[in-house]
């Protein structure tokens, strides 16, 4: 199902339910706000998408605030890192000179490079086969995007940073994220990708309008509906939920614990990072923190920072 790709746009949203106690009840908003526990400044957690239509992409009043008032600004990546993005090629390709005419049957190597070399990825086909698969799944989501031009959430927050010359930083490094997909068996990937590239194809209309409806719960900034597509879809998301997400989760909330204090900071992750009993912003209030929706509409009324 085309689900899996789309949940790396998002980041590999949360597999567990949004249900936490009245006083943290879901609210549209991809924007928090980060205060108590002797922090002296609040911080602001925003919930991106890593490819999304340019004009359903906006950033918000309060959004430009936070960022405004910023002492730092932290991606998951330091994408602003040209040496380190430059050297992500090499790390993409899988361990041992593997390529998918080892982990698929000859009939199904067929069919994914025949679907590739029809014009469906930007990189050579020749390229594309060493990379773990997983990427090749989640260029696939970006390719099926039904409008011409895409923008990465991301972008738009780094653009605004360099305008407040606000520094950009991330909670992880490149080859960290891509180390995670060596923890998935590099076959149960290629799978998942050739299952993807078999729902392209398919007549169904239901598979096919998997991606709209994710889409759609994002720019309506449900993250509780976000939760609930993903958690009921994918086997492989379900079996790699801890290395995928929650280790993630779990490894930023204790790095912020160390660099809030004293500072105002933007954290922007994947939208699906935000929500669930292991979600960050239901580990961050279990360190102590209150964790406020902040309204993130176009015309939303301005905070006080």
């Amino acid at each position: 199902m085309k689900i899996l790709g789309t949940g790396l746009l998002i980041s590999l949203l949360s597999l567990n339910s949004f249900a936490q106690n009245n006083d943290a009840a879901p609210s549209n908003t991809l924007l928090w706000k980060i205060s108590g526990n002797g922090l002296e400044k609040p911080s602001y957690l925003f919930g991106t998408i890593h490819m999304l239509c340019k004009d359903d992409a906006f950033i918000s009043k309060n959004l430009k605030n936070a960022i405004s008032n910023a002492d730092k600004v932290y991606l998951e990546l330091d994408m602003d890192n040209m040496f380190e993005m430059l050297g992500v090629m090499g790390k993409m390709k899988m361990n041992n000179d593997t390529t998918l005419a080892d982990l698929l049957s000859p009939e199904d190597y067929k069919k994914v490079k025949e679907y590739f070399e029809q014009g469906n990825s930007l990189l050579p086909f020749s390229m594309l086969e060493t990379y773990k698969p997983m990427v090749a799944t989640s260029m696939l989501a970006q390719s099926s995007m039904s409008c011409d031009q895409t923008v990465a959430m991301e972008q738009l927050i780094m653009e605004e940073a360099s305008d407040k010359k606000i520094e950009i930083k991330g909670l992880e490094t490149m080859a960290y994220q891509m180390s995670i997909f060596d923890s998935i068996p590099y076959k149960v990937q290629a799978l998942e990708l050739l299952k993807m590239i078999n729902a392209g194809d398919s007549t169904n209309e239901g598979e096919k309008n998997e991606l709209d409806e994710l889409m759609k719960a994002y720019k309506e900034q449900n993250l509780e509906k976000l939760a609930t597509m993903l958690g009921s879809s994918d086997d492989m998301l379900l079996q790699y939920r801890d290395i995928l997400l929650n280790n993630r989760n779990k490894n930023w909330v204790e790095k912020l614990n160390k660099i809030m204090p004293g500072k105002s900071l933007v954290i922007a992750v994947g939208a699906g990072h935000l929500p669930g009993e292991k979600g960050v912003i239901n580990l961050l209030r279990k360190e102590g923190y209150k964790v406020e929706p902040v309204e993130n509409k176009k015309k939303a009324k301005l905070i006080e920072i």
